[in-house]
C-alpha cells in the first residue's frame, strides 16, 4: 500500500478503510502532512512533527468539510511555525486549558469577597452573575479588550428592565421601561478592575483591560429636609403606633448612622455615663471602629429601649426571629412619607440632613467627617456648599458699606433753599 503521495481530492476519497486498524497516508510535498483513515471509513488531515525530542500530531481538520488544498496551506503555515521553534499543538492544548472569566470570577469571590462587609459582596456578586457573566461565562481571560469592557459598562448604563413579578403593579413598572444607570455601570468598571489586577498578579494575563475605563458622570443626590419638614417627620413619628421603627427613624436623625448601623445596634456599644456611642467593625461601611458621641436624647431612646426590651436581649431593636435584629422598617417609612408629605426623602437623606443641620451649627467638615464615619475627606467634601450661607452674609456686609444711600426728593428741595439762602 503506498505510504507517501501527492495527496489530492482523488487519493483521498478512493483510500478505502482496513479492518481493525487506522492508517495514514503522508504527502509528498508537504513534510508531515497526511491523510488519516479510520478503521471507521472517516477521515482526516493530519500533521505530524518533533518538538523538544517528542513525537507530536496535531489533526488539522476533517475531510470533506476541510478540502485537500485549503488543509495542505494549513499545513505549510503551521509547518513555518514548527522550524521556527514552536509548538502549534501544544499552543492549542493551552489555549484549551487557559483560563476563563469564570474561573477568574470564582477566584475573585473566593479570595477578595470574604474581605468585604456581606452587603458589598452580595451586591458584587450579583453584579458579576447578572450583568457581565451572561455575556463573558465562556471567554478566556486574555480574550478581553479594553474596547470589550467599554461597549459592556455601556450596556448597562442605558439600563434595563425590572425583573418581572408577580405583584399587579408591576405592570406599570415594565410599561416604563428602562432607566439610564451610569452609576451601576461605574461600580461594575470598578469591580472589573479590581478582577484584571489580580488576574495580572496570578499571571493569567500581561495587562488590565478595566485600568481606563470612562466613568459615567454621576449626580449624587441631595435631598435636605427642611426646618417645617422635620417638625412634621418628629409629629408623625411621636404619633406612630409601631414605636420600634419609629426609635429607628428618631435614632438616625440624631446620630446621623445609617439605618443598618442602627439597626443592629446593642445595648452593649452604648457609654450613657459618657455619653457615646461605639460601633464595631463589623458593623461599619468602613469595617473600622467608630465612636462618636450621643446627644441626651439619643441617650434617652436607649434608656426607654431597655425597658421596654425583653431582659437578656441584646439588641435595641430585636427582630421578630429570637436573636436575630430587626431586618426592614421599609413599610412603615413608606407610611411616614405619605403622612409627612416627603415621597421623594429616603432614610438614607436624613443622614444628609444631619450634616446640613451639622453645617448650620458652624461645624467644620474634619468635624462632620469625624461624626459620620468617612474615611476619606473627598466624601465630606459634599457638604462644603453649604457652607455659602455664612460667606455669602459676610460679602453682603461688604457689600453694604458702599452701597449709596438714595436722595428723597423733598431733601434734594431744601438742599437747594440752603444753596440759595448761602448765595
Amino acid at each position: 500500500m503506498v505510504k507517501r503521495l501527492r495527496l489530492n481530492e482523488k487519493s483521498v476519497r478512493e483510500a478505502a478503510p482496513e479492518p481493525g486498524r487506522d492508517y495514514q497516508i503522508f504527502d509528498s510535498e508537504v513534510r508531515g502532512f497526511a491523510i488519516c483513515i479510520y478503521r471507521s471509513g472517516n477521515r482526516a488531515f493530519t500533521l505530524d512533527y518533533r518538538h523538544a525530542g517528542r513525537q507530536r500530531r496535531m489533526t488539522l481538520g476533517r475531510w470533506p468539510e476541510w478540502s485537500t488544498a485549503a488543509a495542505r496551506e494549513r499545513a505549510k503555515e503551521l509547518r513555518r511555525d514548527i522550524d521556527a521553534g514552536g509548538d502549534p499543538l501544544g499552543a492549542k492544548e493551552d489555549g484549551r486549558d487557559a483560563p476563563r472569566f469564570r474561573d477568574l470570577v470564582d477566584r475573585y469571590t473566593e479570595v477578595h469577597l470574604p474581605n468585604l462587609a456581606k452587603t458589598n459582596a452580595s451586591d458584587q456578586r450579583s453584579m458579576l452573575t447578572k450583568l457581565v457573566g451572561p455575556d463573558w461565562n465562556n471567554r478566556l481571560v486574555t480574550e478581553i479588550t479594553p474596547y470589550d469592557v467599554e461597549k459592556l459598562l455601556n450596556r448597562i448604563a442605558e439600563g434595563r428592565c425590572r425583573p418581572h413579578k408577580a405583584k399587579p403593579n408591576n405592570r406599570a413598572r415594565k410599561l416604563q421601561g428602562s432607566k439610564p444607570t451610569p452609576v451601576r455601570a461605574n461600580r461594575v468598571g470598578e469591580v472589573l478592575r479590581k478582577m484584571f489586577t489580580y488576574a495580572q498578579s496570578w499571571g493569567w494575563r500581561e495587562d488590565n483591560p478595566a485600568s481606563g475605563f470612562r466613568r459615567r458622570i454621576e449626580n449624587p443626590r441631595e435631598r435636605f429636609l427642611s426646618q417645617e419638614e422635620i417638625r412634621k417627620l418628629a409629629r408623625a413619628l411621636d404619633a406612630a403606633e409601631d414605636r420600634r421603627a419609629a426609635d429607628i427613624i428618631r435614632l438616625c436623625m440624631l446620630t446621623g448612622a445609617r439605618v443598618g448601623e442602627v439597626r443592629q445596634a446593642r445595648f452593649e456599644h452604648f457609654n450613657l455615663e459618657h455619653l457615646s456611642w461605639s460601633k464595631p467593625a463589623s458593623m461599619t461601611k468602613q469595617r473600622k471602629i467608630h465612636r462618636l458621641p450621643i446627644s441626651d436624647e439619643a441617650a434617652a431612646i436607649v434608656l426607654q429601649r431597655q425597658l421596654l426590651v425583653p431582659r437578656g436581649c441584646v439588641f435595641l431593636f430585636p427582630g421578630d426571629v429570637p436573636g436575630q435584629p430587626v431586618k426592614e422598617i421599609r413599610r412603615f417609612w413608606h407610611q411616614i412619607q405619605k403622612q409627612v408629605n416627603i415621597p421623594d426623602v429616603r432614610i438614607h437623606d436624613l443622614r444628609h440632613t444631619f450634616a446640613s443641620l451639622l453645617v448650620s451649627g458652624g461645624a467644620s467638615l474634619e468635624m462632620i467627617g469625624k461624626l459620620l464615619g468617612h474615611s476619606q475627606t473627598q466624601t465630606t467634601a459634599r457638604y462644603a456648599h453649604l457652607m455659602d450661607s455664612p460667606l455669602r452674609a459676610g460679602v453682603d456686609a461688604v457689600a453694604s458699606a458702599f452701597r449709596a444711600k438714595p436722595v428723597l426728593v423733598h431733601d434734594a428741595g431744601a438742599q437747594d433753599d440752603q444753596a440759595r439762602k448761602s448765595a
